[in-house]
């Protein structure tokens, strides 16, 4: 903690309580205007920080790092437009409920609207994208030791939001005025700051601790699911971001018990791992719209809205059905509007409750069909990808691939969706990742490369458009050493709006929506010093298996 000046004090208080209070990660672009934060951060030990030319790709890399390590991470940028840059990942990590903590810095409120350069209105910047956002002032001389508590009060309270009860993004606006660099002010000093106080306040504990209550089931929450999901024909439905940890082997076993199918989502985090059973279903999309199975009684969701337009159908004509919600946050995830129930409280004090007391038994006739529309589902897929022109038979060539425990970062469009119809369920244990809160392809890359430097091993797969639209994001690779595969499909432009009724319009759906571009990305690795390979359905095993293995980012890429 430097108290050079009010500037340098200022920014060494709030970043020495951060440190105390466990923030590990740092993203930042450079720029002046932040210059306190950012030389206070590389002063105070404890932090990792990535450095980001572009305030767009750190932003998703900072989503894609908060993402894979389930904690907070500090997101740092100057004034002006910098500070908008960071909006597209800010959107996303509303909707994915994934914690940022944004410190944007400031010109001082003197300056606004008075045609000072770099600077436009900062307070609030994102609306209603975050959670809390607070315009910090600019600090005094000689400030006082209420405004220090203030600021790590501040602190505590902008990392703990950020977290709980909803994660999300926090902003915190930074004003400054100059000296923003270390340069000597004896009289910004504090009166009541002496040598003892200053080491005081860099070793003591944090100023203020939160402790969260466990989101308990209450008796009577109990009471009305042991109730609901009395009927004995039940079918689960666990969407994108389910709750992790012990809840996917609590939810098959209560599955189990039931004898109830479970319709996993690729992103569900049930579909990969040692809970895999044959009641894990995915191969809903297919079998859905063909199947005549009979009609539940009780539906169980969990998670986000489903990818498969299928199920989302599904569920929208089992209307009459109760339709149970079971979410740790009180957001609203049904698009059709077709639940009955929602249930807040933590899914897993629920199932665990259900399991300890007594259930009616199964129905024996109820999951059969279910079983074989399932292993009938999987021969139709595996059929369709065995077409060489199939895009969609690239993801289970690369799942083969991937060894137990790695991770996967999808890109959305067609990728995300290939890989939700294609991906069998498998004891393998694999961490699935994508930005699927607003569902853009803007960021994916660097989201990826985020997840990367705390996942060493990643394979990210996506689409050519995506890849194109964030190849700033390649400078992360090299710079901070990551281990990654980037398999690039190039179907030459938006393959997505080939399923949309507009591809029956010709040209205008040439020129207006596919967009073909021509484009390869071999030069692209070489601007970034990136190994680089063209890859063939035949040859994508192999290389990817050497990739995969290497110690670095490398690109694969396969055109169609």
């Amino acid at each position: 903690m430097n108290p050079a000046n009010r500037n340098t004090l200022w920014a060494g208080l709030f970043v020495a309580e951060l440190a105390k209070l466990g923030l590990k990660q740092v993203c930042l672009a450079p720029g002046s205007r932040s210059t306190p934060l950012a030389l206070a951060f590389w002063k105070t030990p404890g932090f990792q920080i990535y450095v980001h030319n572009d305030e767009r790709s750190a932003g998703y890399f900072a989503l894609g790092l908060a993402q894979a390590s389930a904690q907070p991470v500090a997101l740092l940028c100057t004034s002006g437009t910098a500070a908008a840059n960071f909006f597209p990942a800010v959107v996303e990590a509303n909707t994915s409920e994934t914690p940022l903590l944004l410190l944007t810095a400031d010109r001082p409120a003197e300056a606004r609207d008075s045609g000072a350069n770099q600077t436009i209105d900062q307070v609030n910047l994102f609306g209603r994208h975050t959670r809390w956002a607070v315009d910090v002032p600019a600090p005094e001389a000689a400030f006082s030791p209420h405004l220090a508590r203030y600021l790590q009060t501040l602190a505590a309270r902008a990392l703990e939001i950020a977290q709980s009860p909803l994660p999300g993004p926090v902003q915190l606006n930074f004003q400054f005025r100059k000296p923003l660099e270390e340069q000597p002010a004896p009289q910004d000093k504090p009166a009541w700051l002496d040598e003892t106080t200053l080491a005081a306040l860099e070793t003591s504990p944090a100023r203020v601790t939160f402790s969260r209550p466990r989101l308990e089931a209450s008796p009577q929450q109990i009471s009305a699911l042991r109730q609901l999901l009395s009927a004995p024909r039940g079918v689960i439905v666990a969407g994108p971001r389910c709750p992790g940890g012990e809840l996917p082997a609590a939810l098959t076993a209560f599955a189990a018990r039931r004898g109830w199918p479970i319709l996993a989502d690729a992103l569900s985090g049930l579909r990969f791992g040692p809970q895999a059973q044959p009641l894990i279903l995915g191969g809903y999309d297919t079998f859905l719209p063909q199947a005549n199975l009979p009609r539940p009684q009780v539906i169980v969701r969990l998670g986000d809205v489903p990818l498969s337009p299928r199920l989302n159908a599904w569920l929208e004509q089992a209307e009459g059905v109760p339709q149970l919600y079971l979410s740790p946050w009180p957001r609203w995830r049904d698009e059709q509007f077709t639940l009955t129930h929602f249930f807040w409280l933590e899914p897993l004090t629920a199932l665990q409750a259900l399991l300890a007391a007594e259930s009616p038994a199964p129905d024996p006739a109820w999951l059969p069909p279910w079983l074989e529309s399932e292993r009938s589902a999987w021969v139709q897929v595996e059929q369709r990808c065995a077409d060489p022109a199939s895009e969609a038979g690239i993801f289970p060539l690369a799942l083969n691939e991937l060894p137990d425990g790695a991770a996967l970062f999808v890109a959305n469009s067609l990728p995300v969706r290939h890989l939700d119809q294609t991906a069998k369920p498998q004891k393998k244990a694999l961490r699935v990742f994508a930005n699927r809160g607003a569902s853009g392809i803007d960021g994916t890359l660097s989201s990826a490369l985020g997840a990367a430097a705390h996942l060493p091993g990643l394979l990210f797969i996506s689409g050519d458009l995506t890849f194109y639209h964030d190849l700033n994001g390649l400078l992360a690779a090299r710079r901070y050493g990551l281990k990654a595969v980037l398999l690039v499909i190039n179907n030459d432009g938006g393959g997505i709006f080939s399923r949309l009724p507009v591809a029956d319009c010709e040209p205008p759906f040439t020129e207006l929506f596919r967009t073909p571009h021509g484009l390869t990305f071999e030069h692209a690795a070489g601007l970034y010093g990136l190994p680089y390979e063209r890859v063939s359905r035949a040859s994508l095993a192999g290389s990817l298996r050497r990739a995969l293995q290497a110690e670095a980012v490398t690109i694969l890429e396969i055109k169609l």
